[in-house]
């Protein structure tokens, strides 16, 4: 028994042929094969009209997690850069999901075992940030976090793929429209692809394209999407084992029952609906609660030098799942207004040997260093106790400590006496993108990307309570 490999619903333009069979053949050639659903979704969106032209402009793909829709994406890329000679814009909102992206395609152009596609290379470069694949014939693959400025300098392009699209933005989307303008091949294609949007998630772009596909289609639109009908969690049977199947095209492929029966033991109702099941929840459910007052925020942008006197301290936050670190600092100048700085923003791969070296060189420097996470924490303190000797240079945050500092940071953001630098986007998208999160008697920071504004909030509250003062001069970083 295997999931369903037709949607439950499927919006496509008429098609006289498509281009899909060939790209499955490319994927089985060079070690991907789609699955059936998989190849029905690229035969969409490489679909042709009468006349030869592709006629799918925009696209939308829904899927629950893990079920493979990058193996999609992946597919339309290859081809569109093989056959075709397109120049694509891949879009995601987290670096590690870009990054994660570009590896994966990367690893079809460098398999030695296919001299013929390695010889069509021209170059690939790996520069943080600056991702991409260009070939021979003029195809192209450029990765890139989404932000307010990072589709500028990009043309030519006649794909652009959000991945990640419940996190798109309004802002996001007009940056990235004009690279469409001077197509080289003359055809334009968008594709959205992810999972419904969470409490909290901006999820104002990726709910609006289904709901204006689903409600008028226009001739060149499409949407597939697998999910189970209900206005409300209580309508669904969670429990009913052919409703996984129905809701998940990999089931009995690459995902089992077994692991399923864990999410859904594991999950709150509303999150295995939504995750797994990959249920829509109504608008009101999904409005956002956000922490910040994203002007208030943006009035606090400063490109400005950082100041040179003040008390200056760090904060460490460790992601839910430990995957993820992020280093903030704060300084309090003399006057009381408050600078804060994303220093580090890193995955957990390659230990914190480097996190406890770079915080045992600036002991002199920081009245303490603020840590909070439950998985990490404990090796980071053992390893620089030794260094951070003074009494309560090292803080261990509590459910108050970290309530106080994010009340803090936004006093102090709503109040205007606080700055942070403008070209750190990591910590501007951290910032306007979380959420409130219930803590004990009171609210912290929530949501998925929240580890950034938590680091520096927790170094702002350090600074403003610790008693120690090693130096009345220093610098965040």
């Amino acid at each position: 028994m295997i999931g369903s490999q037709e949607p439950r619903i499927k919006i496509e333009p008429h098609r006289a042929s498509s281009d899909g069979q060939d790209a499955a053949i490319i994927m089985r050639e060079y070690g991907n094969k789609l699955d059936e659903w998989q190849e029905k979704i690229v035969e969409c969106w490489l679909g042709l009209d009468e006349e030869g032209k592709y006629n799918v402009t925009s696209a939308g793909l829904a899927v629950p997690r893990q079920n493979g829709k990058n193996v999609c994406l992946e597919a339309r890329e290859m081809f569109g850069m093989l056959i075709n000679g397109e120049r694509i814009l891949h879009t995601a909102h987290q670096v590690k999901t870009s990054k994660k992206s570009f590896r994966r395609l990367v690893a079809y152009f460098t398999d030695d075992r296919h001299p013929e596609i390695e010889k069509e290379v021209a170059e690939i470069r790996y520069t943080n940030g600056e991702e991409c694949i260009r070939l021979k014939n003029g195809g192209s693959i450029e990765y890139s976090t989404r932000s307010r400025q990072a589709a500028r300098g990009f043309d030519g392009i006649s794909l652009v793929v959000y991945d990640e699209a419940q996190e798109l933005t309004d802002e996001q989307v007009e940056a990235t429209m004009a690279t469409l303008a001077a197509s080289q091949t003359g055809f334009r294609q968008i594709i959205y692809t992810g999972t419904p949007p969470y409490p909290g998630c901006p999820g104002v772009v990726f709910r609006r394209k289904r709901k204006g596909t689903l409600g008028n289609p226009g001739k060149n639109e499409a949407w597939h999407e697998w999910s189970p009908l209900g206005d409300s969690v209580d309508d669904i049977n969670l429990d009913d084992k052919s409703l996984w199947y129905q809701s998940n095209p990999a089931m009995g492929i690459h995902l089992t029952e077994e692991f399923t029966e864990t999410e859904r033991k594991d999950m709150s109702p509303d999150g295995f609906a939504r995750e797994r099941l990959g249920w829509w929840p109504p608008e009101k459910e999904t409005a956002e609660d956000k922490m910040i007052d994203a002007e208030k925020w943006a009035e606090c942008a400063s490109r400005a030098e950082k100041p040179q006197k003040g008390t200056v301290a760090y904060g460490v936050k460790f992601s839910l799942d430990s995957s993820e670190v992020a280093l903030g600092g704060a300084i309090i100048e003399p006057d009381g207004n408050a600078r804060i700085s994303l220093i580090k923003f890193e995955t957990t791969n390659r230990g914190t040997k480097w996190l406890a070296d770079w915080l045992n060189e600036r002991y002199e420097k920081a009245a303490c260093v603020v840590i909070d996470g439950k998985n990490g924490a404990d090796l980071l303190i053992d390893r620089i106790s030794e260094r951070w000797k003074a009494k309560d240079s090292i803080i261990r945050a509590n459910s108050r400590n970290v309530i106080d500092a994010a009340t803090h940071v936004t006093e102090m953001i709503n109040d205007n006496t606080l700055t942070w630098y403008e070209p750190q986007e990591a910590l501007n998208q951290s910032a306007i993108n979380s959420t409130r999160r219930k803590i004990g008697g009171g609210v912290g920071f929530g949501g998925p990307n929240s580890a950034p504004i938590e680091a520096c909030s927790l170094a702002l509250w350090g600074a403003k309570t610790s008693k120690r003062d090693p130096s009345r001069k220093g610098r965040i970083g």
